[in-house]
């Protein structure tokens, strides 16, 4: 998996995360940034999609979890489903969510899906569609937060 100095020359490295102890500390990335900061149910974070999912983990140059994103199969053949993409507070803004969503692709690639599709907080599409993902449909609510779904096909 990848390995990069982002923001202010941060190394982070983003890799699969190996077994339950790997699981936890995404987990923990996500409970920080969505039970904690945005306030959804601490028993919504996890569900049946996390036994599937394959989760990915940064780290940062002292193997703190900095971020995590899981991919799992979307209903249709040859499309992922990309979520919980999270990034603590202190490491946003310096590429880690790019690089992150860039590992999730490639991983998706390499287990032969084409395309990606994401439901994202409306406040955050911006970020989706700088990476190439087109939005579909309309705005939904998902536990009291406007999301959109988008999507995007591997390999261009």
């Amino acid at each position: 998996m990848a390995c990069r100095r982002v923001g202010a020359g941060v190394k982070v490295h983003v890799k699969v995360a190996e077994g339950a102890e790997g699981f936890e500390r995404a987990l923990q990335v996500r409970v920080e940034v969505f039970v904690r900061e945005q306030g959804f149910a601490r028993e919504a974070e996890v569900d049946a999609r996390d036994r599937e999912a394959v989760h990915l983990l940064a780290e940062d140059e002292g193997g703190r979890a900095v971020g995590t994103a899981r991919l799992y199969p979307a209903s249709r053949d040859g499309v992922a489903r990309v979520g919980r993409v999270a990034v603590l507070a202190e490491a946003r803004g310096t590429g880690l969510g790019a690089l992150l969503m860039g590992e999730a692709e490639a991983e998706a690639a390499r287990r032969g899906y084409r395309e990606i599709v994401l439901d994202a907080q409306t406040r955050v599409r911006g970020f989706y569609a700088r990476l190439g993902y087109s939005e579909e449909g309309d705005e939904f609510e998902e536990e009291g937060v406007p999301h959109v779904r988008m999507r995007r096909k591997l390999g261009n």
